[in-house]
């Protein structure tokens, strides 16, 4: 799974979650006791953040062409990932695009792209 953005442990499930005050949201793809369809295939309930186990932002790490990088999406066979070695004469030699200052982005072909793991902050 390719992830970014955080997630809540709550009353022993792990779910999609966006921190708000001294509240959290979570979110599911099914409907539940307490959550309220907020679009098609999408719902939400919000707990207070007392009630929530565990609050982390989860991200997918990756290597691609021997650089690291963060998986910010997939779409069919491509990934777009962004460089976080922090030298921008690697970031522009591969290619990848300026996306603001100091981050750079592109698509890479899943095939190619290695070491794929979640880290928790």
């Amino acid at each position: 799974m390719m992830r970014d953005g955080y997630a809540a442990q709550w009353r022993g499930r792990e779910y999609e979650a966006s921190p708000d005050g001294d509240d959290v949201r979570l979110y599911q793809t099914e409907p539940g006791e307490g959550f309220t369809e907020v679009r098609a295939g999408r719902f939400v309930r919000v707990v207070p953040a007392a009630e929530v186990d565990d609050l982390a932002y989860v991200r997918t790490r990756c290597t691609w062409q021997g650089q690291p990088f963060i998986v910010l999406a997939r779409h069919e066979n491509w990934l777009r990932v962004e460089y976080t070695g922090g030298r921008w004469p690697v970031a522009e030699a591969m290619g990848l695009e300026a996306f603001d200052f100091g981050v750079y982005q592109g698509w890479a072909p899943a095939a190619e792209v290695t070491d794929l793991r979640e880290h928790r902050a």
